[in-house]
């Protein structure tokens, strides 16, 4: 007497289980992970991803007060790339530009969202040294942080009136929303230890 077999050749429930989680998950998860990693190896951010560091572009460099670009341009400039000197990674991120002066901003600083995902705030307040890419030319500059003084008004209502966003005052002062000048770097060089 032949035993016959329940499911017929067709997958069990278990099978199908395991193929559905590989499918939707592992799949999936792989995916990001090798975009991910590529990212970081790369000249610059991806738009999710941060970036190695900015290779390509002319640098300009300059020294002195009057050597500053006219920024105004910046204005129309909607994000730009950030890339700290320690560590080396990249990063696309919003600009504002006050009085001839460039501003950046990190928001959901008081929060688990901070800890867990955004760490380049504290990384930038360590060690400033930074470059810029816009519109294809590097900067050297120096991320400055601002906590305190009147120019907080205007930076909050510039990056307020450019984004769609509702930036305050009040934000900068308990600390859930972050401020850095994008100050020029005369005196350090890339690659300078100090």
């Amino acid at each position: 007497m032949e035993t016959k077999d329940w499911n017929d050749g067709r997958p069990t429930a278990f099978q199908r289980l395991v193929f559905i989680f590989v499918t939707l998950v592992l799949v999936p998860a792989s995916i990001f992970g090798s975009l991910a990693i590529k990212a970081r190896f790369s000249d610059g951010p991806s738009v999710v991803f941060s970036g190695g560091p900015l290779i390509t572009g002319d640098l300009i460099t300059g020294s002195g007060s009057g050597s500053e670009p006219d920024w105004s341009f910046v204005r129309d400039i909607r994000e730009f790339e950030l890339q700290l000197l320690n560590p080396v990674n990249s990063r696309r991120l919003w600009i504002v530009e006050v009085d001839n002066k460039l501003y950046l901003n990190s928001n959901y600083m008081g929060g688990l969202r901070q800890r867990l995902w955004k760490r380049w705030p504290e990384q930038a307040e360590r060690d400033g040294r930074a470059l810029i890419r816009i519109d294809g030319k590097r900067y050297e500059r120096s991320l400055v942080r601002i906590r305190t003084g009147s120019i907080i008004d205007r930076i909050t209502q510039a990056f307020s009136d450019k984004y769609p966003v509702n930036m305050t005052p009040e934000e900068v002062k308990s600390e859930e929303l972050w401020l850095f000048e994008l100050a020029p770097r005369n005196s350090i060089t890339i690659g300078d230890s100090s």
